[in-house]
């Protein structure tokens, strides 16, 4: 089975006109401002899995600061995997520094949601970010026992749109914080999982964090997926597309080109998502 942790849906109220939110939404004009930046839809997603031979991928939407936007666009989601429940799994997404947002994740998650996220600072960096406010949703997700996605960066190398000013250390905080909660980081953590060459403590407070794929591609040369795989463990490894920006094809063929084993290729590509995610029968 191939599982796709990371990709991005929206709903056509946003997708038919996507200026309109950009005033109030910093974060989304930064990313999505270009006209080359693809907003897509549950159905447009599922044709690309049928064209990609994925057969289940996580999705979500934009991590809003407007109540109003991020509870819209959950309920899309969960009309999203509503209309294709052995297809789409679904996370819930919002700011997680608004004062509703424990609230909007109890909500999705006794909804049926599969986890919270992906949850990014994308206008500042963490340690500009009351972590203590994030302290309920990751309540929340233990008590749902339920994953958290957040959205992570290298912090060295060419600047980009979504690129935080987060530091290693930062990631390092946050994940020893919240120790009790599994948690994946997006674009492989900005490379934390090196430090599991350390002899104290960085592997334990690793134990629970996974990472994904996502944009790799554009990031890192195919040897990341070698060099992870010794650092972070074939297990920690979850293939994620951040489709609509690519397709899976891209990862596979990279995954091919660094040398994986077939079993190695098979837990990235699904078996570790599928175990993460408690899925009956994968």
């Amino acid at each position: 089975m191939r599982i796709d942790i990371h990709t991005h849906i929206f709903p056509d109220f946003i997708r038919e006109d996507r200026s309109r939110f950009f005033d109030n939404e910093p974060a989304f004009s930064l990313l999505y401002d270009s006209p080359k930046s693809k907003l897509v839809g549950a159905d447009q997603l599922v044709a690309e899995m049928d064209a990609q031979g994925v057969d289940k991928a996580v999705t979500f939407g934009f991590p809003w600061r407007t109540a109003d936007t991020f509870r819209r666009h959950n309920d899309y989601i969960l009309a999203a995997v509503a209309k294709y429940p052995d297809r789409l799994i679904g996370f819930c997404c919002m700011d997680a520094l608004e004062p509703t947002a424990p609230a909007e994740v109890e909500r999705c998650l006794a909804a049926g949601l599969s986890g919270v996220g992906e949850l990014a600072f994308y206008c500042s960096d963490m340690a500009c970010q009351d972590m203590g406010a994030m302290d309920e949703i990751m309540a929340l997700a233990r008590r749902f026992d339920r994953p958290v996605m957040i959205h992570t960066n290298e912090p060295v190398g060419h600047d980009y749109p979504g690129k935080t000013q987060n530091t290693l250390a930062q990631i390092y905080a946050m994940v020893k914080k919240y120790s009790g909660n599994r948690l994946i980081l997006a674009h492989w953590g900005g490379g934390i999982f090196w430090y599991n060459l350390m002899k104290k403590e960085v592997s334990q407070t690793l134990a629970h964090v996974w990472f994904d794929t996502a944009a790799s591609p554009f990031l890192y040369r195919p040897d990341v997926y070698r060099l992870a795989v010794e650092l972070a463990g074939p297990e920690k490894i979850l293939l994620g597309t951040d489709y609509p920006l690519l397709s899976a094809k891209r990862y596979l063929a990279e995954m091919d080109q660094a040398g994986l084993s077939a079993p190695h290729k098979e837990m990235i590509c699904g078996g570790n998502a599928a175990a993460l995610l408690g899925l009956t029968g994968a």
